[in-house]
């Protein structure tokens, strides 16, 4: 693996959204969670490199595998059998446990797949699931479709993540 397969620092627009977020989060004393798979991290990682982040953001969750989801986030297996792991079904679940495990005010999670490997014909690779929810609402779900290699998908995972926060934030 080389340095280029990791995205080790967050780019401008990157900052700028994680910026905007935590204002607003701190605006309204409200904190958020984050539940991700195919990020590996990388949406809470971008959020606690902003200093002071502690005051709006609390608990991320890397579900990576399946059992990851099952076990710390008790979704239940026949859900991810009958749907699959990168499925509106699994993200949602998954954004809904995030919130009650965490008590926080706003959740958002991902699963998909960023590749290089792992695509179908169905699910191709870049095929990415986002759901957020907030206090007193159902989640809002969302798939995509992103070009690019592995590094690529994962930031452009996270952008979109972070956009949905502000546009649910806005509407909330």
């Amino acid at each position: 693996m080389s340095g280029d397969d990791c995205v080790t620092s967050i780019d401008e627009e990157v900052n700028a959204l994680v910026v905007s977020v935590g204002q607003l989060l701190e605006a309204r004393q409200a904190r958020m969670t984050t539940a991700e798979s195919c990020t590996g991290g990388l949406l809470a990682k971008c959020l606690t490199d902003i200093p002071g982040s502690s005051a709006w953001f609390e608990y991320g969750f890397v579900a990576y595998g399946d059992d990851a989801k099952e076990n710390m986030l008790g979704i239940n297996p026949e859900l991810i059998e009958q749907h699959g792991a990168v499925s509106k079904e699994v993200c949602e679940a998954m954004a809904v446990a995030a919130h009650a495990i965490s008590d926080a005010d706003v959740s958002v999670a991902i699963t998909g797949i960023a590749g290089p490997g792992g695509g179908s014909e169905d699910k191709p690779i870049g095929t990415v699931w986002l759901a957020w929810l907030g206090p007193g609402r159902r989640a809002t779900c969302k798939m995509v479709r992103f070009d690019g290699d592995r590094t690529e998908v994962r930031r452009q995972t996270v952008v979109t993540a972070l956009r949905g926060i502000l546009k649910h934030l806005a509407d909330g």
